[in-house]
């Protein structure tokens, strides 16, 4: 079962799901290059000035739930992800999109050199998976895109830079539809 699927069959038990206080803490590693001011980590992954990059597959502990943030550790350092634009998710299934169980880096040491750079780079390159654009760049905020398998993804740079990822019928990227400057801040040709 893809990546994808096992948070989209989440989201469907989400109408089930524990309140925050009774969610679980975990050890998994991030799904995808987030970036963080270095104590707060949105879920529209903005690239504003002073952020930085964490790679994906970096280990990381829930810690803790509170309003519309989960609160995890990372490399020893307290961070909020915060649930800012993608609110239909319950806080669980949130947790499970952003800090995964099972280690992302093997898989992306199978992927051919061009996408490795890419996610690396945190770009999109065409022929990327919607799960190697998640890992280069970060999930769409739900509110925008509410279905992952959409064949385009409405996603942002910045609160003015917004591009958009269309895939093709295999679900693979075809093109990026963007401004020029963010198109060269996003994708990696």
């Amino acid at each position: 079962m893809s990546l994808l699927h096992s948070i989209a069959g989440a989201a469907l038990l989400g109408a089930f799901s524990l309140p925050a206080a009774a969610q679980p803490t975990y050890d998994g590693y991030l799904c995808c290059n987030v970036r963080s001011d270095g104590s707060w980590i949105s879920d529209s992954n903005y690239a504003e000035s002073g952020k930085r990059v964490i790679p994906v597959g970096t280990p990381t502990r829930v810690t803790g739930y509170g309003r519309s943030r989960v609160q995890v550790e990372i490399n020893g350092a307290k961070q909020a992800i915060g649930n800012d634009y993608s609110r239909d998710l319950d806080l669980g299934t949130f947790a499970k999109r952003w800090v995964v169980t099972e280690d992302p880096s093997a898989k992306i040491a199978k992927f051919p050199p061009k996408i490795r750079d890419a996610i690396k780079s945190a770009r999109i390159t065409k022929g990327m998976t919607r799960e190697q654009v998640a890992m280069a760049v970060g999930y769409p905020i739900s509110s925008e895109n509410p279905n992952l398998d959409a064949p385009t993804w409405r996603m942002w740079l910045g609160s003015f830079s917004e591009f958009q990822v269309q895939f093709d019928r295999s679900g693979r990227v075809s093109e990026v539809t963007t401004d020029p400057q963010t198109r060269n801040l996003v994708v990696m040709d």
